[in-house]
């Protein structure tokens, strides 16, 4: 396609529409008022409470980090394997919905 052709055609489009003025209207004296029902007040203490926490559960991870910095820590290949195979089935059953 051709940008110029697009561009015409958009002129075109933009020649025949009319502008529209909304009428002026005085907001003196008016205000706006929210209102959060207690269902929102708990999602947002939720939401609060897990934006505070951690997304690393270090008692978890500091034993693994200590087992790779001492070269102690192997994985086998099969059990490896076998997860990415798990994983990808899982994966294709979602997708095959």
């Amino acid at each position: 396609m051709r940008v110029e052709a697009y561009t015409q055609v958009q002129q075109l489009y933009n020649s025949t529409k009319k502008a529209v003025k909304a009428p002026a209207t005085s907001n003196v004296g008016k205000s706006d008022q929210i209102q959060i029902s207690s269902i929102g007040k708990d999602f947002q203490i939720a939401k609060a409470a897990v934006s505070a926490s951690s997304d690393v559960r270090e008692e978890v991870i500091a034993p693994l980090k200590a087992g790779i910095q001492s070269g102690s820590y192997h994985v086998s290949g099969e059990s490896f394997a076998e997860r990415m195979l798990q994983r990808y089935e899982e994966s294709s059953r979602i997708y095959a919905l």
